[in-house]
């Protein structure tokens, strides 16, 4: 059985890989309310439907959350992509307004649905609908729902990190957040995975701050802990015009370490954590990935190798799945 489902692991992963360049992208519904989709001739008839609206959004805006979540059991596979989507969703409000209103009002739509999801009234929008499926499937705690959004809505203002506290207490509230919902999809209810996914989820945070950074820079926008910036006389400014001097470099490598260090603690006590709970934490693969690329570059954020997506990360992910560590 163990070979069968490992062997099952490895044709998912390799189908996402061998697709991931071919499919076209999930069409986009009304998100602000449910009157968009509604004029799109939208239902909800079949589930199937709303799965793959989400899967397909997750491939194409979150392609290692995707992998990750074929690597989830099947019961909660489909819950992951909704997750994994409503993620998405919310991540791309901040780039995609010009008026922080704006952000507001579709915050504020997703507020509302959550409220209507445990209402047993979810809105006509297939994340939503999708997001209902799976909280009734899981018991999913809405607390949890409700400090991604908020966390989310208060980093709508433009503005850099006071310190690498201010990040991490995003990433706890966002990152870490995602993986107790995931966790609680796995039914695994335990202190040592919690304790586990508070780690990891501040290492996704710092790692994904690190990776915006040259996309920020191209928008005249730097969002890096400004008390680390400080202690090597770094300005915003240079970050913009993508210098490469030492002291730049001393920064990154500042923030690369705190990534690294919640991710050695994650691990130092991973005996106790649940097997059941692992699958929830593949996402390691990545952040070590990134971790090591960085440092192989000498910390130079800006490398061209740093910016392309690797081509090995289904074959080392199935690898970590299969040696059933994290």
């Amino acid at each position: 059985m163990a070979a069968a489902a490992m062997a099952r692991s490895g044709q998912l992963l390799a189908g996402a890989a061998g697709a991931a360049g071919a499919r076209s992208g999930a069409p986009r519904l009304g998100l602000v309310g449910g009157r968009g989709a509604a004029a799109a001739g939208w239902s909800r008839p079949d589930p199937r439907g709303e799965v793959q609206y989400c899967a397909e959004l997750v491939r194409k805006r979150d392609y290692e959350g995707f992998l990750c979540s074929l690597l989830l059991p099947a019961e909660s596979r489909t819950s992951a992509f909704a997750l994994r989507a409503f993620n998405v969703e919310l991540a791309q409000i901040k780039d995609s307004i010009t008026q922080k209103t704006t952000g507001l009002m579709r915050m504020q739509f997703w507020r509302d649905a959550v409220e209507g999801i445990y209402c047993d009234n979810p809105p006509h929008q297939p994340i939503a609908t999708e997001l209902w499926r799976a909280v009734k499937r899981h018991n999913l705690t809405k607390m949890w729902f409700m400090k991604i959004i908020d966390e989310r809505e208060k980093n709508l203002d433009d503005r850099a990190y006071r310190n690498i506290q201010e990040l991490e207490k995003y990433a706890e509230n966002t990152q870490s957040a995602l993986l107790y919902l995931t966790l609680e999809m796995l039914g695994v209810r335990d202190v040592h995975a919690d304790h586990a996914a508070s780690h990891i989820g501040k290492a996704q945070g710092i790692v994904t701050c690190l990776r915006a950074t040259p996309y920020h820079c191209t928008r005249q926008k730097v969002f890096l802990p400004m008390d680390v910036c400080m202690l090597h006389g770094v300005s915003q400014e240079d970050f913009i015009r993508g210098k490469q001097e030492k002291n730049v470099r001393d920064v990154i490598y500042d923030i690369a370490s705190q990534a690294h260090i919640h991710l050695e603690h994650a691990r130092s006590f991973s005996k106790k954590v649940p097997v059941k709970a692992y699958p929830a934490f593949f996402c390691t693969v990545a952040l070590d990935d990134y971790l090591c690329n960085v440092r192989k570059v000498d910390f130079n954020i800006f490398h061209p190798s740093l910016q392309r997506k690797s081509t090995l990360l289904p074959l080392h992910l199935y690898i970590r799945s299969w040696k059933k560590t994290y």
